[in-house]
């Protein structure tokens, strides 16, 4: 008995933890996809839209690409600056006479040769035109970095006013609603007066139809929102905008214009920080050593160069072992037309080796060139001309970079003080349209007054409170563009 229980406990223990260990493999397996979610839904600050667009945006990949480019082109002009080295090596078989470049003879039949050579080249002056190309790629690196920062500080503030259109369209959709809950509750309250036979049923009629003229307004600004969610997901580049969310900062109720410098304050220091303009100016200087350049192809240029080889020949023969004497027949005949015959040397022959003929046919050569340009068709002219096209090109694109910047300031700053202007006006206007409203819905309520007019009450307050806001929010953007232009990073 007492091994039956001992079976029978150890059987539940083993189910029991068989039980447990499926629970904790099904929540390791479904831990991914909670942690999915959960990131899905958290809600993004500013910071981290402008972080994911910096990293996700195609245009700045392509200016980092076309940075990388610029400074291969760097390296390569500093790697001019050193000796050009190659080697080479060729073998040829001639058919039919010729004569051998190692043995001067001439041969008929064919023959294998074999030429082995290192050449060295150093460019020793040249109108300082390597020195100036390598500075003009320099400052071309450089103006290719303050690009890749303009196009970062532009598509920060896209975000920025992405992100702030969101926040507007969150607060007009909740003062509908808000608007929307009101009516409703009046609705009710008619309903019940209409049937106490306190009111006309008119009066009811025109107080749902604007309760469903008020529901159209929720609609179409969640409509809105919506879309300014979407455009903010497709400017961060998110693949599925479904539960993208921003996070709420608390924006202050009253703003102020004290925030805002004077426009030629501004101008200056954006003259002093901003990438464009940094950039346009070392364009013009880039010109200018592009000038450098073609002026450079008037001055001699002197290289020196310098080689060495060797070679083989199918021809080369050395005579081997020691001479032997013979007789031989000799161009003299005797007077009875017979051959004289005469001594003889005679030599054994054989094909000279490979490597003896490597060692033995070794040349060297050095030598200067000094080549002195006097006519070219005018293409050295025309370079010239070129180059001082393009420095005017450039310093054109600078004055209209500064002009532009001017503009956008001045803009921004005029947008600004009309924001402010039209927040501070438009305070007044719902401070004294809610106290018209809170009084036209006392009359209301006693039956002292039309639902015509309390909709007229309540249709300006409602239009004085989304103008509030959007002056607010567009007062805030134009301040942080102000801001932007100074140096300062998007915050609020």
């Amino acid at each position: 008995m007492v091994y039956k229980d001992y079976f029978k406990f150890a059987i539940h223990s083993k189910n029991t933890m068989q039980h447990s260990f499926r629970k904790i493999v099904l929540l390791i397996l479904l831990f991914p996809i909670f942690a999915f979610t959960a990131k899905a839904e958290e809600s993004w600050t500013l910071q981290q839209c402008i972080e994911h667009a910096l990293k996700h945006n195609i245009q700045i990949k392509q200016s980092v690409l076309s940075t990388d480019l610029t400074k291969g082109n760097l390296q390569q002009s500093e790697a001019a600056l050193l000796p050009s080295i190659n080697a080479g090596a060729s073998n040829y078989y001639n058919y039919g006479k010729t004569i051998d470049p190692f043995t001067n003879n001439f041969a008929t039949e064919k023959v294998r040769s074999d030429r082995y050579s290192l050449q060295a080249n150093v460019n020793l002056f040249n109108g300082l035109q390597a020195y100036n190309t390598i500075k003009q790629n320099q400052l071309l690196l450089a103006a290719g970095k303050f690009d890749t920062e303009k196009i970062i500080s532009d598509i920060s503030l896209y975000v920025a006013s992405s992100y702030l259109q969101i926040l507007f369209d969150t607060e007009i959709l909740e003062l509908a609603q808000k608007q929307l809950l009101l009516t409703k509750s009046q609705v009710e309250r008619t309903k019940k007066l209409v049937e106490a036979g306190s009111t006309a049923k008119g009066n009811l009629l025109s107080i749902e139809s604007q309760a469903a003229n008020e529901e159209v307004q929720v609609v179409t600004a969640q409509n809105n929102l919506d879309l300014s969610y979407l455009n903010l997901a497709q400017l961060l580049e998110l693949e599925d905008p479904k539960n993208f969310k921003i996070v709420r900062p608390s924006l202050p109720e009253n703003i102020s214009a004290e925030a805002l410098s004077d426009v030629g304050a501004i101008y200056q220091n954006a003259l002093a920080n901003r990438p464009e303009i940094k950039s346009a100016n070392l364009k013009i200087k880039s010109a200018e050593k592009g000038i450098s350049i073609a002026k450079g192809s008037l001055s001699p240029q002197l290289t020196m160069s310098g080689s060495y080889g060797t070679g083989y020949s199918g021809l080369s023969q050395r005579m081997v072992g020691e001479p032997m004497y013979g007789i031989a027949a000799t161009p003299y005949i005797t007077s009875s037309n017979e051959q004289v015959l005469g001594p003889v040397l005679l030599n054994n022959y054989e094909k000279t080796p490979f490597s003896k003929q490597v060692n033995d046919n070794l040349n060297k050569s050095f030598g200067f060139n000094l080549s002195i340009p006097i006519f070219n068709g005018f293409q050295v002219r025309n370079s010239i001309n070129r180059a001082k096209i393009n420095k005017l090109s450039a310093e054109l694109n600078l004055e209209t970079a500064e002009k532009t910047l001017y503009k956008s300031i001045q803009q921004a700053y005029s947008d600004a003080q009309a924001a402010f202007k039209k927040n501070v006006a438009t305070q007044k206007a719902v401070s004294a349209f809610r106290e018209s409203f809170s009084y036209s819905e006392q009359r209301y309520n006693l039956g002292m007054l039309n639902p015509v007019e309390y909709n007229d009450a309540k249709n300006k307050l409602t239009k004085a409170e989304s103008e509030l806001a959007q002056s607010k929010y567009d007062f805030i953007f134009k301040l942080n563009v102000l801001n932007f232009y100074q140096g300062k990073p998007i915050a609020f």
